[in-house]
């Protein structure tokens, strides 16, 4: 069965109202809406069974959504992060919790994986990297009623958690034998990033301030998006440039000083990151609800009822659980509520599986078990908020 193009946007507009009315009855339910539109994506694909209703090429789709997303979603949590001295204890804190927690989970799920499923441990360890990362598109939207320095903590340390499973993915995948030279290369291509990020991102604050358009907003995005993918097709981990320029735009005035201060104007920059941050909200709101409708179409609902399936997605759940609550409280030593509980997987587990070369996937790691990741930790998630004495009555969106 074919659609029609006015059918196809009824149901497009529908799902978007739909999504909406998620956000409404989650903030009463307590249930977070990235389940709900999930649940959906499952009742779609049973309809559209029924109906004989077919959605090609939905891994593509799925792809493109989620990388938008993943850009929208980093953007989104850089514009609201301020920088001082006085913030650069916390930077430090929450890059190494980050980096610690995701190297330890991602070892400790791979060696499991090379247990159960008898594959070589870099096949293994490839294939628990996406699940070691937390998502910066979940945990970011949900903690937007904590106070400041629990969203600081938790938006800093999923933002760096996202950079850092790239470029600990991309290594993995792209070094067979890892030796000096692995690291001396990797080394340049972190700086070789950094300074294109500081590069770009300045050239786009000039633009920012100079283009008079009424469009100029979604210009600027699509900039972005553009070097976002040429710098992932030259293997560099370009989400830097991503993060970089939102914390940028949102501290001009720490960077935009002396001779710069003659080309950029402060003023306007204040007055135009409201604008920015709203087009970036809501574009970010549509690609998010698309996403995970889509994975949850997208998923085989055979393989729910195998038992692999359930017994991976419990125990990879649960070595996630225990490495942050060790880290957290004889590491860090930072509060476990709601820190132990907001370290959900999502999109960016998603598209990190999604890229895994064919010579590494492994037939008991299916999109299931990522499933069933997704679900346990956004629960937790759940959970952790609802018992955040310093958070409103509310429930995160995503």
């Amino acid at each position: 069965m074919i659609l029609g193009p006015y059918t196809f946007l009824i149901i497009l507009s529908s799902l978007i109202i739909l999504s909406y009315l998620f956000d409404m009855v989650a903030k009463r339910s307590k249930i977070p809406s990235v389940i709900l539109l999930l649940t959906t994506g499952i009742l779609l694909q049973v309809t559209a069974t029924a109906f004989e209703v077919r959605l090609p090429g939905i891994r593509s789709i799925l792809e493109l959504f989620g990388i938008i997303g993943l850009i929208l979603i980093v953007l989104e949590g850089a514009l609201d992060l301020e920088l001082s001295r006085d913030k650069l204890p916390l930077i430090r804190k929450t890059l190494l919790t980050a980096t610690l927690t995701l190297l330890i989970t991602a070892a400790l799920i791979g060696w499991f994986i090379n247990f159960w499923l008898n594959v070589p441990y870099q096949m293994a360890i490839i294939n628990s990297i996406p699940l070691a990362v937390i998502s910066s598109a979940i945990a970011i939207p949900s903690v937007t009623n904590l106070t400041p320095e629990k969203r600081e903590f938790i938006v800093y340390e999923a933002t760096f958690s996202d950079i850092i499973g790239i470029i600990a993915f991309n290594f993995a995948v792209q070094n067979n034998q890892i030796g000096v030279g692995s690291f001396v290369t990797l080394a340049v291509d972190l700086v070789s990033i950094f300074i294109i990020s500081i590069i770009c991102c300045l050239i786009l604050l000039f633009f920012i301030d100079k283009i008079k358009s009424h469009i100029k907003f979604f210009l600027i995005i699509a900039i972005l998006i553009l070097l976002y993918s040429v710098g992932k097709e030259m293997h560099l981990s370009s989400l830097l440039m991503v993060l970089c320029f939102g914390l940028m735009l949102n501290n001009a005035a720490l960077f935009i000083k002396d001779r710069l201060a003659r080309y950029i104007s402060l003023s306007s920059l204040e007055a135009e990151i409201k604008q920015l941050k709203q087009i970036n909200g809501e574009s970010a709101f549509v690609i998010r609800t698309f996403f995970f409708l889509l994975f949850g179409f997208s998923i085989n609902l055979q393989e729910l009822l195998d038992l692999n399936v359930w017994v991976l997605g419990f125990t990879i759940f649960s070595i996630i659980l225990l490495v942050r609550y060790l880290y957290l409280q004889y590491i860090a030593r930072v509060p476990l509520i709601p820190e132990l509980f907001v370290a959900p997987r999502g999109l960016i587990t998603i598209l990190l599986f999604y890229s895994i070369p064919a010579q590494f996937q492994i037939p008991g790691m299916n999109e299931s078990v990522l499933f069933f990741v997704v679900i346990l930790s956004s629960l937790l998630m759940m959970l952790g908020l609802m018992l955040t004495r310093n958070a409103v009555d509310d429930i995160p969106n995503y």
